[in-house]
């Protein structure tokens, strides 16, 4: 396997923190890793990630999230690209899944949504912060609200809530343990064991 497939543009030896070596196992065994912020930089190594995977074939690829959220487009690019490709993705949450990552994790099927047994869930409105003129700031409020609608209408339709309920629930950080996410509609499987993972 041609390891500069997944490299970030960045030294061969250390991709996003990790060795390189330990990253091409990680692809052997289509296996991708979300851990940490959601940004620009991570959003292009998943993407080259994904799309690598889905040419070298069109087998089961799992995606293992631990984030606390982060650049909502940068998220969107990732949930938007797990529907592009044809290989079946498999989501697998450890520690926390919040905001953007959730986002990202609602991105299949409920029954290709897994999690540890201490994983943690978050949903709430997307924020940003205005600068500016009045009528910059004016458009930038627009644009959230607009953004906030459309997250609402994606959990809606992932997890089968309606769409009021959504918009009250994200109006404040919105934890869920994994049986509350169950129950939500967000998760589909705990599992303990890689074994456990179906797809």
């Amino acid at each position: 396997m041609n390891e500069n497939i997944i490299t970030n543009h960045g030294d061969d030896d250390m991709i996003g923190g990790l060795p390189s070596a330990m990253l091409a196992k990680f692809m052997e065994a289509r296996t991708i890793m979300i851990f940490g912020s959601v940004d620009q930089k991570l959003a292009e190594r998943v993407s080259m990630q994904l799309l690598y995977l889905d040419q070298v074939s069109h087998d089961p690829i799992k995606l293992m999230i631990n984030s606390p959220g982060g650049h909502v487009e940068s998220g969107d690019t990732i949930h938007d690209l797990i529907n592009y490709i044809e290989s079946p993705v498999a989501v697998i949450g450890t520690g926390w899944v919040a905001s953007i990552a959730t986002h990202i994790f609602l991105g299949v099927a409920s029954k290709h949504r897994f999690c540890m047994p201490n994983t943690r869930f978050l949903i709430h409105q997307p924020s940003g912060g205005a600068g500016g003129k009045a009528s910059d700031i004016a458009i930038q409020a627009e644009e959230i609200v607009k953004m906030r609608e459309r997250i609402a209408q994606k959990i809606a339709g992932a997890t089968g809530q309606k769409i009021d309920r959504v918009l009250k629930d994200i109006d404040r950080d919105y934890w869920m343990s994994t049986d509350e996410a169950k129950e939500y509609g967000i998760l589909g499987t705990v599992i303990n064991s890689a074994s456990e993972v179906k797809i």
